[in-house]
């Protein structure tokens, strides 16, 4: 999704700048050379063109560069240019190859995202080389595929789809050796006029005028780097009365980190400066900044973290914004990022500056009050004068929701800093029970407001982390839960072996946490199984446990679907005499219930088994009965699928007459618009 495309490089219009928040459209400085060789190398033969084959798979250019030297506003630049030209109608996909904290992205996580944003569903639980060969088929069309901040090949080539219509322009930090065909082009700092450009769209050019000459020692200083100027030209812009000479004066005086590359040490002493300039508290909500999940965080991620007033986050988030320390979507929820080039800085001053103790209680805050705003999303779709909305109206102000409108609009803007928020908690493993209560609240919101169908391959991955957790904890209960919800969204997709042998080991654990719930579940669950395989005698002996279970508890409803799963899986098995007894239990069992409807239609289904067994009398008397039931639940359109049942019944029987009498009585009941049909019973559809 292109909400999640994250640019790790530098600014985020990195051979320029973004401005400040409130500021002119983002401009682009220099790099002229760079974009006219780029542009050229997309029309310069290839290797298989050279050897007289027609290319096989995706163009690709690499833009090689270290963190904070614009390489990704320059692929940025690039492909701006290239879609206004018209020759990639299809449009942009954007994914980042690289977490904050410097590990590469899966695979699988990759696919998944860019197969988002084709509209294509992923199947939930698919592995990595599953979701690529995906997207490879997916990519028949001209996309331009950018592909943010690669660690190496292996991570690249996978995602190339088998289309030369297709151009992938990646950004890294050197070269991807093992993809053929890739010249990269190698990007240093910024010339003496663009970084002086930029230092003046940023502080005015009057200020450049007077000294022009001290402008580019500053430039120098910051050896040409975008995101070193951004912060620098920031710094100007909050100080007016500075001149350049004064903070070119005080960047040479800093000592250079001896730990630091050559080439890193301008964009760390820039840092430095603009960092050492702030008040304390501002200083520590950056540093705490470190800790945002996925580096995104809005004004209450700042809010939990520092332990401060949401109107003292956002004013301070936005000041940082105008420093060049952070961009913003410039949205109406406002999200903001921190640069990747910064991210390694600033989780170094906070294992230097803050104790272990205040780190750990600043991730609980963020993750109680992420949880407490999970819960006001999913609070505020219940009806009005309900529990949950009258606990909503508990909370502050700031953590409701005006509308399920605006709680949806949160969880689609937030869902990457959300998702990958659980998957820390869950790595940290010293916050498990915040972790469980978080997975939860955010299963829950995601399934009330996108479905369970579509979020199905979020709710596979957070299953999963409940499960790492319940592992871990030794808690069967919790991993008896996470197996079954895996081992459905496995059966949903197919994948039906996988899913018998979670539903097996959820037993095993359901059995341990001694939960009748989760036994008799994974019993029937085991059952399904196996007659989704085809193995009916296994599925009724399954089926059969299930049952024994559920009489002992004398729940009736959970009795009376597995009498009618039974005698399912006994008609396939051609076991009709088993089949009609369980269809009998299960009518009875409906009557006890009192739902009509259910008894009718288990009826039903016994006078299919009659039929099948060659005794068309009993399956007419049968069938007559579902009938007078189903009058008595006032179930029009049951009644009129019955007569249809019955008139079909009449034909073989060799009464056409009557046959048409109860064909014209299912099209009277269902009316002259509307077609006639047999309904199956759920039972037998399950």
């Amino acid at each position: 999704m292109t909400d999640q495309a994250v640019d790790t490089s530098g600014p985020a219009s990195a051979a320029g700048t973004e401005g400040p928040s409130g500021a002119a459209p983002r401009q682009f400085f220099g790099r002229e050379r760079e974009l006219k060789e780029l542009k050229a190398d997309i029309e310069r033969a290839g290797l298989d063109t050279l050897a007289g084959r027609k290319a096989a798979r995706a163009r690709v250019l690499l833009i090689a560069g270290r963190p904070g030297s614009g390489r990704t506003a320059l692929a940025e630049e690039l492909t701006r240019a290239l879609l206004d030209t018209g020759d990639y109608p299809d449009g942009l996909l954007r994914v980042r190859l690289t977490d904050l904290g410097g590990a590469p992205v899966p695979t699988e996580r990759t696919a998944r995202d860019l197969l988002d944003q084709l509209g294509v569903a992923g199947p939930p639980g698919a592995d990595g080389d599953e979701l690529s060969q995906l997207l490879r088929e997916a990519l028949t069309d001209r996309h331009v595929l950018l592909l943010d901040d690669a660690a190496d090949a292996e991570q690249v080539d996978p995602l190339l789809p088998d289309n030369p219509g297709c151009l992938v322009v990646a950004t890294a930090q050197g070269p991807l050796t093992g993809i053929p065909g890739v010249r990269p082009c190698t990007i240093g700092g910024l010339d003496k006029g663009s970084a002086v450009q930029l230092l003046a769209g940023a502080i005015g050019q009057v200020r450049i005028t007077v000294d022009p000459l001290t402008a580019e020692s500053l430039a120098e200083e910051c050896g040409g780097q975008p995101a070193a100027l951004v912060m620098i030209g920031g710094w100007l812009a909050a100080h007016p009365m500075a001149s350049v000479a004064d903070v070119t004066k005080q960047l040479r005086e800093l000592p250079d980190d001896a730990e630091q590359p050559t080439g890193a040490r301008p964009l760390a002493r820039a840092f430095r400066l603009v960092y050492e300039s702030l008040p304390q508290t501002a200083g520590r909500i950056l540093r705490l900044l470190a800790l945002a999940p996925a580096g995104l965080a809005d004004a209450h991620t700042a809010s939990a973290l520092a332990g401060c007033s949401v109107s003292a986050a956002q004013s301070t988030l936005d000041d940082f914004v105008r420093l060049g320390l952070l961009r913003t979507n410039g949205a109406e929820l406002p999200q903001y990022e921190v640069p990747g080039c910064l991210a390694p800085l600033l989780q170094a001053l906070l294992a230097d500056r803050d104790r272990p103790a205040e780190i750990q209680l600043a991730r609980a805050r963020l993750l109680e009050r992420t949880v407490r705003q999970l819960q006001s999303c999913r609070a505020v779709t219940d009806p009005e004068g309900s529990e949950a909305r009258r606990k909503l109206a508990g909370l502050p102000r700031s953590l409701r929701f005006p509308h399920p409108e605006a709680a949806a609009a949160w969880l689609r803007i937030r869902r990457p800093a959300l998702l990958a928020s659980a998957r820390i908690a869950v790595e940290d493993g010293e916050l498990d029970t915040l972790a469980r209560r978080l997975v939860a609240a955010l299963v829950r919101a995601l399934a009330v407001h996108q479905g369970t169908e579509a979020a199905a391959s979020d709710l596979y991955g957070l299953h999963g982390l409940v499960l790492a957790v319940a592992e871990r904890r030794e808690l069967p209960r919790e991993r008896a839960a996470a197996l079954l919800n895996l081992a459905d969204l496995d059966a949903r997709t197919g994948r039906t072996k996988e899913a018998l042998t979670r539903y097996r080991a959820a037993l095993d654990a359901g059995r341990a946490a001694k939960d009748p719930y989760a036994t008799g579940r994974a019993m029937e669950s085991v059952g399904g199984a196996y007659a989704e395989l085809g193995d009916f005698n296994r599925a009724s002996d399954w089926y059969g446990r299930a049952l024994a279970q559920r009489l002992t508890h004398g729940e009736l409803a959970d009795e009376a679907r597995l009498y009618g799963r039974l005698g399912s899986v006994h008609t396939y098995a051609g076991q009709y005499g088993e089949a009609l007894r369980n269809w009998r239990a299960a009518a009875a069992v409906y009557r006890r219930l009192g739902d009509l409807a259910a008894q009718a239609r288990a009826l039903s289904e016994a006078a299919r088994v009659q039929e099948y067994a060659g005794r068309p009398q009993e399956s007419l008397r049968t069938c007559q009965e579902a009938v007078a039931w189903a009058r008595q639940a006032k179930d029009v359109r049951l009644q009129a699928a019955l007569e249809l049942r019955l008139a079909d019944t009449l034909d073989r029987l060799g009464d056409p007459a009557a046959a048409g009498l109860h064909r014209g009585m299912a099209q009277r009941l269902l009316g002259k618009d509307e077609p006639a049909c047999e309904i199956r019973s759920r039972s037998t559809e399950s």
